[in-house]
């Protein structure tokens, strides 16, 4: 139990020694020391609280969020569209210009999520693409 709630005591910051009220009318120098002494040695512990409890809720917004992510994975030779990126998008297309465009063939998957891919007469594209610009194509 700290020593403050055992005899009602508290730390007097020292802004406050110029000011006289009750807490300032009875501060003693020893008194006050040994109080922030006290404060100080349960910093270490709330400040361990305080990072056990902020993992704690960041692992629960972890789980909650991956409970509404959907994976999408392609395997090889499976038929994909490409998202039509600032670059190779026609500028005098306007806004109703098409946001996919292929349909382009997984050649073999760079990693988690990476993609190398070939269009249909078997070109290959010069780089990776990443899932997020990939969705399957039906036909």
């Amino acid at each position: 139990m700290p020593f403050s709630l055992i005899f009602g005591a508290k730390a007097v910051i020292p802004a406050e020694v110029n000011l006289y009220s009750a807490q300032v009318a009875r501060f003693a120098l020893a008194e006050n020391e040994k109080l922030m002494f006290g404060q100080l040695n349960l910093l270490e512990e709330h400040r361990e609280a305080a990072t056990i409890w902020l993992a704690e809720y960041q692992q629960k917004l972890a789980r909650r969020y991956n409970r509404s992510v959907r994976r999408r994975e392609f395997a090889t030779e499976d038929l994909v569209l490409r998202k039509v990126v600032g670059n190779t998008r026609d500028i005098n297309a306007g806004k109703l210009a098409p946001s996919w465009e292929g349909s382009y063939r997984v050649t073999t998957i760079a990693g988690a999520g990476v993609y190398y891919l070939e269009d249909l007469e078997e070109k290959l594209l010069p780089r990776p693409w990443n899932v997020h610009n990939l969705k399957k194509f039906y036909y």
